[in-house]
């Protein structure tokens, strides 16, 4: 009875346009910061390294590099101090949190960019994978090509020398 409740009031503060992204991702957050009566928006820019909670009490931490030092921030993700959240691009990984990224420093902290997998792209990326294929090939024919006319070139003068070397000595002789 109590989770019923409980459910109500959450569904009433939940975000209906929560944006997907996941582990990862270089995301930048839209922080409405309220400074004395006026109200601005600052981004926070970062890699998104970890989630957690789920519906109203789902959480994610984003960390950034700022002068040579981490910085980390926790964000509610059903915040209305939460402007908007738009994803810069999305990383490659294989953990759920990404905390070993706090023991490295400079181009280490990259991680490698993730391409969506959608229906559409898989068939774009089937028919690349096509197109690189005979290119692949057309080149191994044009070099093999290459190859066998220098191999003749080199043949045809080693001969023509040979003979005319060897009818040279015949023809001086007598």
């Amino acid at each position: 009875m109590q989770n019923k409740f409980m459910e109500l009031v959450e569904q009433s503060s939940m975000k209906s346009n929560v944006p997907k992204f996941e582990i990862g991702d270089t995301v930048d957050v839209h922080v409405r910061i309220l400074e004395g009566e006026k109200e601005r928006i600052q981004i926070f820019n970062g890699v998104v390294i970890a989630r957690s909670g789920v519906k109203t009490r789902e959480m994610f931490v984003v960390r950034r590099i700022v002068q040579g030092e981490g910085v980390e921030r926790k964000f509610p993700l059903h915040s209305p101090r939460i402007a908007d959240i738009v994803v810069k691009r999305s990383g490659k990984v294989r953990r759920a949190k990404l905390y070993y990224l706090r023991d490295l420093s400079g181009k280490a902290v990259r991680l490698k960019e993730r391409f969506p997998t959608a229906s559409a792209s898989a068939a774009e990326a089937k028919a690349a994978k096509v197109e690189r294929r005979a290119a692949r090939t057309e080149r191994k024919n044009a070099k093999a090509e290459r190859a066998k006319a220098i191999n003749e070139a080199k043949s045809a003068p080693a001969t023509a020398t040979a003979t005319a070397t060897a009818e040279a000595p015949e023809g001086s002789g007598e």
